[in-house]
């Protein structure tokens, strides 16, 4: 009979290590869902994943954050707040979040992300920090996830204004159809390959028109978010961060 390939272990599987890093106690065996990515149970036989604790993860931190944002922030538009909050919970910030507990060394990759850097793509560790948040919300309930959220963001959450000016691509882009007298943009999202690593391509154009901008990444959110910034970047270059 066929051996069963030996699946990966990763640098370091001692999830007392993540916890006290994490800053709260989870379920163990959520925290195991939480740290398994798609490559991993693919190639595990098809065992449960991630993406619905991610799910999960993805609306607790959006409530937090907008909580705390109309709390620090009355006098700031439902525009401003929105840009904000944006800023403050895609993939880019989340995944400073994971490197700042090492949260890469600690995921269930399959052999193919384990050798083409995974462990450091923004997506896998973004994806990851949202499964966490989810897998502490079922262990403990909103306002033990609530803290964790407000103590590993609390550097974003202090500097959400200036953030919020230059990250959130998609309202920056309508913003600026708005001024020049534009259609709506719309978007339009492919995804390929399989399940366990599919990617996204997203092309944005003003109604009917010829697409603006495109780029491709791990997630129809963030691909379309960076499609917006690729228009901007064509259309009018001084919106760009130097």
């Amino acid at each position: 009979m066929p051996r069963t390939p030996r699946l990966p272990v990763p640098p370091n599987d001692d999830p007392a290590q993540l916890l006290a890093r994490w800053g709260a106690d989870i379920d163990p065996e959520l925290l195991e869902l939480a740290l398994t990515h798609r490559s991993y149970a693919y190639e595990a036989g098809g065992i449960p994943h991630n993406e619905r604790l991610e799910f999960l993860g993805d609306a607790v931190l959006s409530i937090v954050v907008a909580d705390r944002l109309f709390r620090d922030h009355p006098d700031l538009p439902e525009s401003d707040l929105s840009r904000m909050r944006a800023a403050t919970v895609s993939q880019e910030p989340l995944a400073m979040v994971a490197r700042s507990i090492g949260l890469g060394d600690f995921i269930r990759l399959g052999r193919g992300e384990g050798l083409t850097g995974g462990r450091d793509k923004d997506s896998i560790l973004s994806d990851t920090v949202e499964a966490l948040i989810g897998a502490t919300y079922l262990s403990h309930g909103l306002e033990a996830a609530r803290s964790v959220v407000l103590r590993r963001l609390a550097r974003l959450l202090d500097h959400a204004v200036e953030r919020g000016q230059t990250q959130d691509w998609k309202t920056i882009l309508v913003e600026y159809a708005h001024a020049q007298g534009l259609e709506e943009p719309v978007y339009a999202v492919e995804g390929e390959g399989p399940d366990h690593e599919r990617v996204f391509t997203a092309r944005v154009s003003f109604g009917e028109g010829e697409p603006a901008g495109r780029a491709t990444e791990t997630s129809k959110k963030h691909a379309e978010n960076m499609a917006a910034r690729d228009a901007m970047k064509r259309l009018d270059p001084q919106w760009l961060p130097s």
